[in-house]
């Protein structure tokens, strides 16, 4: 989400960890040959020191590469629509303001309210998680879809904003119900996918009416207690939602994001949270809803943000169940939590920290996956290892334990106990010196290869001074994707290995230090990689948020992986103007890939009255509507064959 840029903080300033140019000349080459053959220049440009863009070429000599992707590439272009590849089609499935219950309020943007939000969809689609329901033969197959609401573009959801600033408290109250997460089922008839408003799994959740649990190291903390929680175990809903992820047994994870932006007043001065609220940019103001209630105030309520920046763990398949957000994941801004079952059993959570200079994170849990039991794993995810991590010149990954006790991480150091270092995640990675990144977003672990992708978004603020070897590019428009390999598949590992998948950007402009494979086309190439999937095949696919920097809107491309197409991507889908594009998510027959298209119409200046687009409905007083498209093959095959 773009908002990680604009209100971010810039605290690299001392931190250990930090590389100049000079200490990456050394970096390492890739270790599949991804630079064999090529002239010195452009191994050194691949390695992260290019002033130009890199095509590399590593086909075989007169070898026609098979390539993994078999469908016409769509073309690159702005405009008020979306786009999918001929012999394909994109279904709409649900849009913001659809009637989630059979007793829903029909959708009206002019008489919009807290209580008909709660009862529709909500706004801002982020991830989108896939739970597989049990069928009998030759019936319908049935899913339950699991989808975020990361945050409102309040002058695009609610009209009349054009000549005030001050929202009412209902107004606020409209954008908490459109926060949160909405469980829908779907039913896919006669090829296409629809929602079941009968369903007993539908389910809202939202950042004013729903009671979670907070549970793990830090629950029950002094630092989470307030006047209305004064036991610090109980919390009033959820909300900046961005990626998330689907655990083996089922629950969903919804990861919160840039919790900083909804607080606002000013904490007493010399206050104890005052290090750790400037290192997390609280307050940041975005909304105004601390000027109707207190609890978004820090003056009135100082320990309320740290009740939120969690991984919230629901049961999907019980809507009347209590939340939990799962504090031994530890407190920052959580892009996604995409986990992997380990040789040994034991579950492993990849995590991002979105935001400049910031890191990458795994979890490691105490105990083993029961596939077996479900309710066995009611509390897994209260016990394990918080692990941050450092990249070295050598093309290692070190994982650097977040354990209280150990290393810098004690009293000491303002580091109490366990909940200390959980709540203050930023300040005790800062300390264990790791790799400040160039905004990690999603991350998506492969089981069946041992490899984990990293999308790093962008960061036009990192200076010739500040980059190390995983971040080799000052002022950083475009970002990049990292490979990890774990060994022998072992993602439990505390030293991996990794190098660059592409270094992204236009490789014709002469200073992008863009590296892509020769066999990308002009449609191919993108910019800021943002959210991931790999498909029942294996194969990756990234969406972008930010593309419309490089001339064209955001959308979703194929990328090879292996072989001599390492490297190429190819253009499959994309967004109306002003859109991103995330949370894609296959079926698990690969012939469907749902995608959320997130704030259409966001242009400089946007406002409901004047959108940059009205898409998806296109009536001359529609607003724009953030939707779930379901993009499927025509002849109902897996989607990119």
């Amino acid at each position: 989400m773009d908002a990680s840029e604009d209100f971010s903080v810039n605290p690299t300033a001392g931190r250990p960890g930090a590389k100049t140019i000079n200490d990456l000349i050394e970096a390492r080459l890739s270790r599949r040959g991804f630079l064999s053959g090529l002239a010195a220049s452009s191994a050194l440009a691949a390695t992260g020191c290019a002033t130009s863009g890199e095509i590399v070429d590593i086909a075989e000599p007169g070898v026609e590469p098979d390539p993994s992707f078999t469908f016409a590439e769509i073309t690159r272009g702005i405009d008020g629509t979306h786009h999918v590849p001929e012999g394909y089609r994109a279904d709409m499935l649900i849009r913001w303001g659809d009637p989630l219950f059979s007793d829903s309020p029909a959708f009206d943007p002019t008489a919009q309210s807290a209580a008909a939000q709660n009862r529709q969809f909500g706004y801002n689609n982020d991830y989108i998680g896939f739970v597989e329901l049990p069928t009998r033969p030759n019936e319908d197959p049935r899913a339950l879809l699991c989808v975020n609401h990361e945050y409102t573009s309040t002058r695009l959801m609610l009209p009349g904003l054009e000549s005030r600033r001050e929202l009412t408290r209902a107004e606020c109250e409209i954008e908490m119900a459109g926060h949160g997460g909405s469980i829908i089922e779907i039913v896919k008839r006669n090829g296409r996918w629809e929602v079941d408003s009968e369903s007993k799994y539908t389910r809202r959740i939202t950042t004013s009416d729903t009671i979670m649990a907070l549970s793990g190291p830090a629950a029950g903390h002094d630092r989470l207690k307030t006047m209305t929680d004064p036991s610090g175990s109980r919390v009033i809903g959820t909300m900046n939602n961005c990626a998330g992820g689907i655990t083996p047994w089922g629950t969903y994870l919804m990861a919160e994001e840039n919790i900083n932006g909804n607080f606002g007043g000013e904490l007493e001065a010399n206050h104890p949270e005052t290090e750790a609220y400037a290192r997390y940019g609280i307050p940041g103001g975005w909304y105004q809803w601390s000027r109707h209630f207190a609890r978004f105030d820090v003056g009135r309520e100082p320990n309320e943000p740290n009740r939120f920046g969690w991984v919230v763990e629901v049961d999907p398949m019980d809507p009347t169940s209590t939340p939990v957000k799962r504090t031994a994941l530890g407190r920052f801004k959580h892009e996604g939590a995409e986990s992997v079952i380990a040789p040994d059993g034991r579950l492993v959570i990849y995590m991002g920290d979105d935001q400049r200079f910031d890191y990458l994170y795994k979890f490691v849990s105490r105990d083993a996956v029961d596939l077996q039991d479900r309710s066995a794993n009611a509390d897994l995810l209260d016990h394990g290892t918080l692990f941050v991590a450092r990249f070295d010149d050598d093309g290692g990954v070190d994982w650097l334990a977040l354990t209280h006790g150990e290393g810098p991480l004690t009293a000491e150091n303002g580091f109490e106990n366990q909940g200390d270092v959980l709540i203050s995640t930023r300040l005790a990675a800062d300390l264990l010196g790791a790799t400040p990144m160039d905004r990690p977003e999603d991350v998506e672990p492969d089981a069946a290869t041992g490899r984990v992708y990293v999308m790093l978004t962008n960061n036009t603020r990192r200076t010739e001074d500040q980059l190390n070897v995983a971040n080799p590019r000052a002022d950083n428009r475009d970002g990049h994707v990292i490979e990890l390999e774990e060994p022998d598949g072992d993602f439990t590992a505390t030293r991996s290995r990794w190098e660059f998948l592409v270094k992204c950007g236009d490789p014709a402009d002469a200073v992008s230090g863009a590296t892509w494979n020769a066999a990308t086309t002009s449609e191919g190439w993108f910019g800021s990689p943002d959210n991931c999937a790999i498909d029942p095949s294996g194969r990756l696919w990234i969406s972008t948020d930010g593309n419309e920097k490089t001339g064209a809107n955001d959308g979703v491309w194929a990328m090879e992986t292996d072989g001599p197409l390492r490297g190429t991507g190819k253009a499959f889908f994309r967004a109306p103007v002003g859109a991103e594009v995330c949370g894609p998510k296959f079926s698990p027959d690969g012939s469907t890939l749902f995608v959320a298209v997130q704030h259409p119409g966001d242009g400089d200046g946007a406002t409901y009255e004047n959108p940059s687009t009205r898409w998806p409905d296109f009536g001359p007083a529609d607003p724009p509507r953030p939707a779930i498209l379901a993009i499927v093959k025509e002849d109902g095959g897996p989607i990119g064959a």
